[in-house]
């Protein structure tokens, strides 16, 4: 007979455990003995208990760094950015006025040599038309040429005679006269119709001789 430890109850030879208290039975033909339960190894202890405090995996440290330097981070981002710096506008060529005269590639002038009141008179040429004749009281038109000093017995027309200067070019025209516009003694201008001039040519109108001088601009 085996006798349980436990409860004390007499089991029959051969059981391992108890039939009244199902404890574990001791070897045959000796008193039962309850087997104490096996340790676990001693090399799993140590390292369960210090499993939590073992180096975090790379990925947590990495996430703990990050997280460290979030707010740093979010800081300068909060930082508004300097205000970009725009170059100074260009400011462009003055453009000349639209249809500004050009400047004259020559000095002309008209110079009073015979008749009239005033010899050695003379009377610049400006670029474009210069109307030759006398002041005219009824429209208060000054022509370019005022010959009205010079002509006491009014043999000049109002509107005699038409010069135009067009760069180093000098033309004369007659338009209509009454009593004709002669270019170095020449033949009477056809009305309307212009004629070169040139340096030293002689102008006659009415009774008053005039010379052509033109000279180069300095």
């Amino acid at each position: 007979m085996i006798k349980c430890n436990e409860c004390g109850y007499e089991n029959m030879d051969g059981l391992d455990y108890c039939d009244s208290c199902g404890a574990k039975l001791g070897a045959a033909g000796q008193p039962g003995v309850a087997e104490p339960a096996p340790a676990p190894p001693a090399s799993d202890a140590p390292t369960a208990a210090i499993a939590p405090a073992a180096a975090q995996p790379e990925s947590q440290a990495a996430a703990g760094t990050a997280a460290e330097q979030t707010p740093a981070a979010d800081a300068a981002g909060t930082q508004e950015a300097a205000p970009a710096v725009e170059p100074a506008p260009v400011e462009p060529a003055p453009t000349p006025p639209t249809g500004a005269a050009a400047a004259p590639a020559v000095k002309a002038k008209l110079k009073l040599i015979r008749g009239g009141n005033r010899p050695g008179q003379e009377f610049p040429l400006e670029e474009g038309n210069n109307l030759v004749g006398r002041w005219d009281p009824e429209t208060g038109a000054f022509p370019e040429v005022d010959l009205e000093a010079d002509d006491p017995e009014a043999k000049i027309s109002r509107k005699h005679a038409l010069i135009r200067v067009v760069g180093d070019k000098l033309t004369i025209e007659d338009i209509g006269s009454l009593n004709g516009t002669y270019v170095n003694r020449g033949t009477r201008l056809t009305v309307g119709t212009p004629q070169d001039l040139k340096n030293g040519d002689e102008i006659i109108i009415g009774k008053t001789f005039l010379r052509v001088v033109v000279e180069p601009v300095s």
